[in-house]
């Protein structure tokens, strides 16, 4: 329940940071509008209606600005952003017939050029993109009505191009208002869910984890030890998978390095696990595919040659750039000078790292297990 409310509030924040960007974009639009109107009153042959659709934008302007304090998602309801449409819709079209012969095309400002695209924008936060850039195309129609209103000849190819660019630019205005408010929508979702993760981690590393790895090691029923090993397994998954910093880079590599831990731990029956630092380099997959793969061959001959039954997969950023990944095993070591390299070392182990121009550094002694040093570079 908690977790609930804290994604709730999450998202009420970016969707309150939404509409009061649109309530700033408002009232600086409405304040140009009636500029527009003290400085032209002369050229109003109907001015009470001009008075009027002005007049009509500040009560919309000021009443969502109440609603935004007491009620935010309010004004993402149909009928908040429906009322705004029909006034903006209203001042576009009623502004040719406010003003005197051909205003429409002329070089003075008209009522509707600014405060009108508020609500295009509305409707595209409030509904998505399509609904943005079908009220944009609404707009653009409107200016189309208001020339004609104002008894404006709607001929001409200049006349004609400067209508469809009101038309489009309105209908992509729209549309990127709703794609944009989609995407911040999305990121706050997984941002809440990866804070959410984190408060559950921190409550259970100390306990359930732990839990799970003292059974793991007393349990006398092997079955039993599999078990926890597991479940200890998928919940480090679940919990670590795509945590910290560099989620993504850490996502992808922390995945492809678990996965060849498991497939140790079920082969040989030893424990591996993947520490991964916050502040991992981007890689590509072929990189990721190259890097695990010669962590799964150390892995296994850890396991087949070294008899290892506790291995630490430890990755972090190298000093000169791309990754460093060390694979420590406590298993019996071997004389580096004495012993020949293998198929395995040398083709999937040195092999990869060469394909991606990275190398390999192998340090053990009989004895004191073995670690594998790998570096691939940017």
């Amino acid at each position: 329940m908690a977790t609930a409310s804290v994604r709730g509030c999450h998202t009420l924040r970016v969707e309150r940071g939404i509409l009061q960007g649109l309530a700033a974009f408002r009232w600086a639009a409405w304040t140009w509008t009636a500029t527009v109107l003290l400085v032209a009153r002369h050229d109003l042959t109907r001015p009470w209606l001009a008075i009027l659709l002005v007049g009509l934008a500040f009560a919309v302007t000021a009443t969502f600005t109440v609603i935004l304090r007491t009620d935010p998602l309010g004004l993402l309801r149909p009928a908040p952003v429906i009322a705004e449409l029909v006034v903006a819709l209203s001042l576009v079209i009623c502004d040719g017939w406010a003003f005197g012969p051909d205003h429409a095309f002329s070089t003075s400002q008209s009522l509707g050029v600014a405060w009108p695209m508020a609500a295009v924008l509305s409707a595209g936060v409030a509904f998505g993109g399509w609904a943005g850039a079908a009220a944009g195309i609404g707009g653009g129609l409107a200016r189309i009505g208001g020339a004609a209103a104002n008894g404006a000849s709607l001929t001409g190819g200049g006349r004609v191009l400067s209508l469809a660019s009101t038309v489009f630019l309105y209908a992509l205005a729209g549309g990127v208002a709703g794609y944009v408010a989609l995407l911040l929508r999305r990121a706050e979702r997984e941002i809440s869910a990866a804070r959410a993760r984190e408060e559950v981690a921190r409550t259970l590393h100390d306990g359930v984890l732990q839990t799970l790895a003292v059974v793991e090691r007393r349990a006398d029923d092997p079955a039993l030890a599999r078990l926890a090993r597991e479940q200890e397994r998928e919940l480090r998954e679940y919990l670590f998978g795509v945590a910290g910093g560099g989620r993504a880079n850490r996502e992808r590599l922390g995945v492809a390095l678990r996965a060849a831990a498991g497939r140790f731990e079920d082969t040989f029956g030893g424990r591996a696990q993947v520490v991964l630092d916050d502040d991992l380099p981007s890689l590509d997959e072929e990189e990721v595919r190259a890097l695990a793969g010669a962590v799964l061959e150390a892995l296994t001959n850890a396991g087949k040659h070294g008899n290892a039954q506790r291995i630490t997969v430890y990755a972090e950023p190298a000093e000169r750039g791309g990754v460093f990944c060390s694979v420590k095993d406590n298993g019996s070591g071997f004389d580096p000078s004495v012993v020949h390299e293998g198929i395995g070392l040398a083709r999937s182990i040195r092999g990869r790292m060469a394909d991606m121009g990275g190398s390999v550094e192998i340090d053990s002694a009989p004895g004191r297990g073995t670690e594998v040093r790998l570096w691939l570079p940017r």
